[in-house]
């Protein structure tokens, strides 16, 4: 019996739009190539952008071709290949873009990973992708979407013949043994499946994640992706994690070394990336990792955390002894009220002390933010673009609000926040709420983005960079990277910020200037394309 497996990322994020009529826009408009030529650089790329190290040159801004593999696919894929099950895999990427293909091969079933398909119309166009390629095959769906939706999702598709809700690491196996056999279903664990009409649920088991192998990444992996964790023990609105896997396990200290030591010797790992929520929990766990992680033979690690645990010198100290490079940390918003509402547990005297102690180290601080969450006012939210616009220093996103995610916790205060949508189901539908509307948030969300590029000159939306190779400058420092992406940022973008075709030519020039102070120089598309393979 050969399976499918479907699994990847969610549809296109709301904010890329941002980008376009800028440099980083594939095709220069005509206004921005006049700018361009009245500073004397016509026809100038972001390509054009190089520097040298030890004798030769290299682009700035190099295509990413490690990013390292997809957590979810890596982890499902490394249970299929434990299991020793025939499987061909494809990305759901590919079909939200229109270019998926069935592989070659006969297909008996198809596994498709729910963990970034967030509503019920982004299933239903898997489903319907599956239906039209695959006629009368049968869908076995697990993660996120289909853990919390699993009873609807059973009555509303019947092409869908079972959910694993939770672990999979030994549900997935038995079921897929059972339906190899044609034997019964009912001794799978964490199973709900079609008996003929009735649909049965089994008993929900937990994997031992401590003593239960973490994935096997094939080959060499320059960044690897990691969980150290399921579940959640906070209880924020706009996250439906807690719900999907509502008991919070983690590994121990010991096992993440040895974890890392592993993936550093087996697959030449540079960069671990801990992608869980929040690693820097439970304390007694964060603290014995900065105990043994400094003494070990682990590559460098960026990870998500709380701001609350970012409380003393001493704490950043340990994480740059551990080889940690760069924390995320979700912010949210620096209004008090706005975080209450949110039900995220820390204070704006918390994200600032948090703030200012990594703006002190070596570490970068990636923070996150929201604009337009259901009860938040534009005078609430002016407190978060003050700040940005004021203080911050390092990398930062902003997402709008949006109600499209049918499993956030937020939709219990529907009636209280007034929260109303035209279409719950479509990312571009209006949306209200006591506070604003949808149209307010986006104008918020432009204004701000605008106002810290302008302000700022510490602070860098992490927006473009996700497809080049971090840092531009390898050998640099993170206080030199963060300028020369700022000068980076305010080029491309002098399109937007100067009405004055002048004044945006001088503003070229200027950024140019800047960028070439710090070893940043102009040269043909052919001087700079070969790759730099530097460590961060």
């Amino acid at each position: 019996m050969r399976f499918l497996l479907l699994s990847g990322l969610g549809p296109a994020n709301l904010n890329s739009p941002y980008l376009e009529g800028s440099l980083f826009a594939e095709q220069t408009s005509a206004r921005g190539a006049e700018m361009l030529r009245r500073a004397g650089n016509p026809g100038l790329r972001l390509g054009n952008l190089a520097f040298e190290q030890s004798g030769k040159r290299y682009a700035l801004l190099r295509p990413r071709t490690e990013a390292g593999p997809h957590l979810t696919s890596l982890t499902l894929k490394s249970i299929l290949e434990a299991s020793g099950h025939d499987y061909a895999w494809m990305n759901l990427e590919d079909v939200w873009e229109g270019t998926a293909r069935v592989p070659s091969g006969d297909v008996d079933c198809v596994l498709l990973s729910t963990t970034y398909i967030w509503n019920e119309t982004i299933l239903s166009r898997v489903v319907a992708w599956v239906s039209q390629n695959l006629p009368g095959v049968g869908i076995v769906c697990g993660g996120q979407f289909t853990n919390l939706k699993f009873m609807r999702v059973l009555h509303k598709h019947p092409e869908v013949t079972a959910v694993l809700r939770g672990d999979g690491e030994v549900a997935l196996p038995a079921l897929l043994d059972a339906l190899a056999k044609g034997t019964s279903q009912e001794s799978v664990p964490n199973l709900a499946w079609r008996d003929g009409e009735r649909i049965r649920i089994n008993p929900v088991e937990y994997v031992d994640l401590d003593l239960h192998p973490s994935p096997a990444v094939p080959g060499r992996a320059t960044v690897v992706p990691y969980e150290s964790m399921r579940g959640c023990p906070f209880d924020c609105k706009f996250c439906s994690f807690p719900a999907a896997s509502p008991k919070w396990r983690y590994k121990s200290a010991e096992k993440i070394r040895d974890d890392w030591v592993a993936y550093a010797r087996d697959n030449g790992a540079d960069v671990m990336y801990a992608m869980d929520s929040t690693f820097t929990i439970p304390p007694k766990r964060f603290r014995r990792l900065l105990e043994i992680l400094p003494a070990s033979d682990i590559p460098v690690w960026e990870g998500f955390s709380r701001a609350n645990t970012i409380k003393s010198r001493d704490i950043v100290e340990g994480l740059e002894a551990s080889r940690c490079y760069q924390l995320h940390i979700g912010f949210e918003s620096m209004n008090d009220e706005t975080l209450r509402l949110m039900s995220k547990r820390v204070s704006v005297k918390q994200n600032r002390m948090a703030h200012d102690l990594l703006r002190d180290s070596s570490l970068n601080c990636y923070g996150l933010f929201i604009v337009g969450y259901p009860g938040e006012t534009p005078e609430m939210f002016r407190d978060t673009q003050d700040y940005l616009a004021g203080e911050y220093t390092g990398h930062f996103s902003m997402a709008r609000f949006s109600v499209t995610d049918e499993t956030m916790p937020l939709w219990e205060d529907r009636e209280a926040l007034q929260i109303e949508a035209d279409d719950p189901n479509d990312p571009h539908s209006r949306w209200s709420h006591i506070g604003m509307d949808s149209d307010r948030a986006a104008q918020l969300y432009g204004e701000t983005l605008d106002t810290v590029r302008r302000r700022n000159d510490h602070a860098v939306l992490k927006l473009w960079q996700h497809d080049y190779q971090h840092w531009l400058l390898p050998r640099e420092d993170r206080k030199t990277n963060i300028a020369v992406e700022k000068s980076v940022e305010r080029l491309a973008m002098a399109e937007r910020d100067h009405d004055d075709l002048d004044e945006g030519a001088r503003a070229i020039s200027a950024q140019l200037d800047a960028l070439r102070a710090k070893g940043v120089v102009l040269a043909s598309e052919s001087e700079g394309r070969e790759l730099c393979r530097a460590a961060p």
